[in-house]
């Protein structure tokens, strides 16, 4: 059975997560702040949605729009991430998992308020010869949105791979890694359109 760590912070929100994973024969290893783990030992790594990061892990001082920090899902996550990027680990990373997938890496920053990205469904264009194309397609796709940060200036290594027609980015990726994955929308909301993801991760397991 294949396995992946899948972090989170409250129960209620991570039923779809598992489901989608489950879904494509991954079993997923839930991981908290309260339940850590030490090695992802062979597994892959989501790093699912939730609050806002603390911006000063990317040298920033909060906005008044910004959520209260989660400062121990933060290291966790980061302390995961790592080891999983270090070792080369499949990661696919989530709404919140993309912005700390940007400024986990060397100079990544967030813009830690934007309106209009709180809506069932919008468009946005994903680039050719990115991860991302391999798996959806180049091109326009609808994605959900319920976000209110976004992406900044790029983290050291990363590409963009899909941006809204507002210019957000949506997508992010590790070229120089097996699987390294990072999208702003919500696919586990999006089944069995985006099983195609969760297929694709398996697949770098």
């Amino acid at each position: 059975m294949k396995r992946a760590v899948l972090t989170y912070r409250k129960e209620e929100k991570i039923a779809s997560y598992s489901e989608a994973l489950r879904s494509v024969g991954i079993e997923p290893v839930f991981v908290t702040p309260e339940n850590p783990i030490d090695s992802l030992d062979g597994m892959g790594l989501v790093l699912s949605g939730g609050s806002d990061l603390d911006p000063a892990s990317y040298g920033a001082e909060a906005d008044p729009l910004t959520e209260a920090p989660d400062p121990g899902r933060d290291a966790m996550e980061q302390k995961l991430l790592r080891q999983a990027l270090e070792l080369d680990l499949p990661v696919l990373a989530i709404c919140r998992g993309m912005q700390l997938f940007n400024v986990t890496h060397k100079g990544g920053t967030l813009i830690q308020h934007i309106e209009g990205h709180r809506v069932p469904l919008h468009d946005m264009m994903i680039g050719e010869g990115t991860v991302l194309a391999t798996i959806f397609g180049a091109g326009k796709r609808s994605v959900n949105s319920r976000h209110h940060q976004v992406a900044g200036r790029l983290g050291e290594g990363l590409i963009v791979s899909a941006r809204a027609a507002d210019g957000v980015i949506e997508g992010l990726e590790r070229r120089d890694r097996r699987f390294a994955v990072a999208v702003q929308w919500h696919p586990e909301d999006l089944m069995p359109q985006d099983r195609a993801l969760f297929e694709a991760f398996g697949n770098a397991l």
